[in-house]
């Protein structure tokens, strides 16, 4: 596998391609500001490459020059919910350390990582029961 591009923007990685209508969906969500106005700043790759990439793998294809405090995995769970539960990776505190988080709330947690704001603790602490993280 080549090495995930190097952007200043988080990245999403396809990762699953059994359902073009979710990936779709998820892209729709992603590039919708939140009520409040905020907007995940995210980088989609959508390369067949990738497909079925693990956490662990994508943590050795990460580019050097990659400085984004996360990355994020659009998975098979992802694509079979209609939350689309994204899996994001922690790539700071506690590298490989994962949470799911719906799509529509993807931007508070780039949002806040990057900008040094919180920690990914704080979002990992405030997952519901089924482990996804759907906003505070």
């Amino acid at each position: 596998m080549n090495q995930l591009p190097c952007t200043l923007e988080a990245l999403v990685v396809r990762t699953d391609f059994s359902a073009d209508g979710a990936w779709d969906a998820l892209r729709a969500a992603l590039y919708s500001p939140s009520r409040d106005g905020f907007l995940a700043n995210v980088a989609l790759v959508d390369d067949r490459s990738y497909e079925s990439l693990t956490p662990g793998q994508a943590l050795d294809l990460i580019p050097a020059g990659y400085q984004h405090p996360l990355l994020v995995l659009a998975d098979s769970v992802a694509v079979a919910s209609t939350e689309l539960p994204l899996l994001v990776v922690d790539l700071r505190g506690e590298r490989g350390r994962c949470v799911r988080v719906v799509a529509a709330e993807l931007w508070s947690i780039e949002n806040n990582l990057s900008g040094a704001n919180m920690d990914f603790e704080d979002f990992a602490g405030a997952v519901d029961d089924d482990g996804v993280f759907r906003g505070f």
